[in-house]
């Protein structure tokens, strides 16, 4: 198992709220009302904890939407909500005139669309932040319970589960969600080097900010 310190796990928290939040940006632009999105908790977990945790909490089906990465650490990406929140999502989005059965027809672009945005929102602050670059695949939309979503598609044994919950509102709407991003030890252990370089940077430009990750904001 990866570990990461308090002081490493408050550095990336910070920086995927820095994603999320310009995330939500282009989501409010989209669906013309106010998003709120923020990521309160980050952990490390194996890939069948974070499928207990999913099934013991949504006792209905799950909606993913799913994206590849590559850069200095590779996996897979995933916005995952309660299915019963899929509708009222695509309804945001594609707004309140069509019918509801124009709405089931176009919800899985919708889907793809807000999945895309907030993914790579946070993947590519992240990586920035960092000094990485990634590749991002366009995104896939899966449905299943928590053990199907999650499941090994290629063969890695190791792969563990970099588990953030979010808050998401859409004004009058609260619809929670995750996100899962699966990688293999190497590439926590590469995530994890690059934070570990993140923090001692600010720490030089800033010394009074030795003992956290606040410092410069980044753009």
């Amino acid at each position: 198992m990866v570990e990461l310190t308090d002081l490493e796990r408050d550095a990336l928290t910070e920086l995927v709220n820095m994603g999320v939040g310009r995330a939500a940006t282009h989501l409010s632009r989209m669906v013309n009302d106010q998003v709120l999105l923020s990521v309160p908790t980050v952990d490390i977990v194996s890939r069948q904890e974070a499928s207990d945790f999913l099934s013991a909490r949504e006792r209905s089906g799950l909606v993913a939407v799913e994206q590849q990465f590559h850069g200095s650490f590779d996996g897979r990406a995933m916005l995952i909500f309660p299915e019963a929140n899929s509708l009222e999502l695509a309804r945001a989005v594609l707004g309140g005139d069509l019918t509801l059965a124009e709405i089931v027809d176009l919800e899985q672009d919708a889907l793809a669309e807000i999945g895309n945005i907030i993914l790579n929102g946070c993947l590519v602050v992240v990586a920035n932040a960092l000094k990485d670059r990634l590749t991002i695949s366009l995104p896939a939309v899966l449905r299943g319970d928590g053990a199907n979503i999650l499941k090994d598609k290629v063969g890695s044994a190791d792969e563990l589960v970099l588990f953030l919950y979010i808050d998401f509102t859409i004004r009058s709407r609260s619809i929670r969600g995750y996100i899962a991003l699966l990688m293999g030890v190497s590439s926590l252990e590469s995530l994890k080097l690059l934070i570990h370089a993140f923090i001692e940077d600010i720490a030089s430009q800033d010394p009074t900010s030795a003992g956290t990750p606040h410092g410069p904001q980044i753009a």
